[in-house]
């Protein structure tokens, strides 16, 4: 198993939970975002995933990317320590939870976006800062509340073991705080972090740990 990867990107970052959690032995290969105008980006790369993104894990001859597929297909295949509840309402909810960081907030700050808005469009940095901190606030409330009136809400986001939300929630939290977002206005989000934080699995996929950190 191959899973391509950035130390910082949180689409990898997430991966590299769910594959922890489920005690899966990877090779990493890392992609450089920034390096030769953006690995990523290089017939190499493009080979493996025509998106020009990552993550894109191998397994078994078969290369998936997005993360969410990802995440749900090592569930399927390997089932377990299950990134989904058993009832259907359960996988439901952290569907939910985990499309408010994959789908609400992450696709309007992630890299390439950023890039379009200094290069393309010619705003100064600290615009591209405010733009990043609007909408991931603007997303951590949302999620505060989903999680805060639902009472599926455990010790994680669902219930008392690691899900899938949990998997999206953590890198979302990392990158809030490289720019500066007190993520303590978000009680249940900072608790689920810090608990989330002591794990094994989650402290293996740490940015910091990978084999390509800076």
């Amino acid at each position: 198993m191959k899973l391509y990867t950035y130390f910082r990107s949180s689409a990898a970052y997430r991966v590299r939970i769910a594959l922890n959690l489920k005690g899966l032995d990877y090779e990493a290969v890392p992609v450089h975002l920034l390096r030769d105008g953006g690995q990523q980006l290089g017939a190499d790369y493009l080979a493996v995933n025509p998106s020009g993104l990552v993550p894109a894990l191998q397994d078994d001859g078969l290369v998936l990317s997005q993360s969410m597929a990802i995440l749900e297909y090592l569930d399927e295949v390997y089932p377990v320590a299950p990134l989904l509840p058993k009832d259907a309402l359960g996988r439901a909810r952290v569907r939910e939870l985990a499309q408010i960081v994959a789908c609400d907030i992450h696709p309007i700050n992630n890299l390439r976006v950023l890039r379009y808005l200094v290069k393309q469009l010619g705003q100064p940095d600290e615009v591209k800062t405010d733009w990043y901190r609007h909408w991931v606030i603007e997303g951590l409330r949302s999620l505060e509340a989903h999680l805060a009136r639902n009472p599926g809400t455990g010790a994680f986001c669902h219930g008392d073991t690691p899900t899938m939300a949990d998997c999206f929630l953590v890198p979302q939290v990392f990158n809030a705080k490289r720019f500066d977002i007190d993520v303590e206005a978000y009680p249940t989000i900072a608790r689920i972090d810090a608990l989330c934080a002591d794990l094994p699995a989650f402290k293996a996929a740490h940015p910091s740990l990978q084999p390509d950190a800076e």
